[in-house]
């Protein structure tokens, strides 16, 4: 009794199989034959970054390497930065890296950046101050640390125009041994004391 069952079961597996093929392909058919189709084209599309660059004319010295200071001292030093950027930008001035001294000099040696024009790294002969740019009064190395650390508290900016041939503008640094208001044990405590910083320009595009 049971040969017969298997045998049917045989019979229906085969059949169904040629049917579905057969119902699929037309399917396909008339799916192809029922659709139209329209297409446009934008081709080569790419994105490709621009590029800001920021050069000084210090040739790898510091632009201030003072010995043998005595109170009151002052004196300057220029630097010429150059933007050779694809993009407009601003150009910020700041500090970093202070090395301070046992005895506080740095909190005696001041500094005031003014910007312009002329001179070079070292030289400040022919440098013309440019007076629509707002100066800010000399402060101590050790309050510059504080205040004007990074670039979103840097100053003295300069807004560049994006100019890959290359813009510059000179910066005048004046600093002063202040020993107002010490007494002389004060002053005479600074003797042999040594303080150091870092001048930094930066150019960030504007958006």
């Amino acid at each position: 009794m049971s040969t017969p069952r298997n045998l049917t079961r045989r019979i229906v597996t085969v059949g169904v199989g040629p049917a579905a093929i057969l119902l699929a392909g037309l399917m396909v058919f008339q799916a192809s034959n029922a659709a139209f189709s329209s297409s446009t084209r934008n081709p080569g599309n790419s994105w490709s970054t621009g590029s800001v660059a920021l050069t000084d004319d210090d040739n790898g010295t510091a632009g201030f390497q003072v010995t043998n200071v005595t109170p009151g001292q002052t004196g300057q030093k220029c630097i010429v930065v150059t933007a050779s950027s694809a993009l407009p930008g601003v150009v910020k001035a700041y500090v970093q890296n202070l090395s301070p001294s046992a005895q506080g000099l740095e909190d005696h040696i001041t500094l005031k950046i003014e910007q312009g024009t002329g001179g070079s790294f070292a030289n400040c002969a022919g440098f013309v101050v440019d007076p629509a740019v707002v100066v800010q009064p000399a402060a101590s190395l050790s309050t510059l640390a504080t205040v004007n650390r990074d670039y979103g508290t840097g100053g003295s900016a300069w807004t560049t125009t994006g100019n890959t041939a290359g813009e510059s503008k000179t910066y005048r640094g004046t600093w002063t041994f202040d020993a107002a208001g010490l007494t002389q044990l004060q002053i005479d405590a600074l003797q042999g004391a040594s303080t150091s910083i870092d001048l930094v320009w930066e150019l960030q595009n504007s958006n």
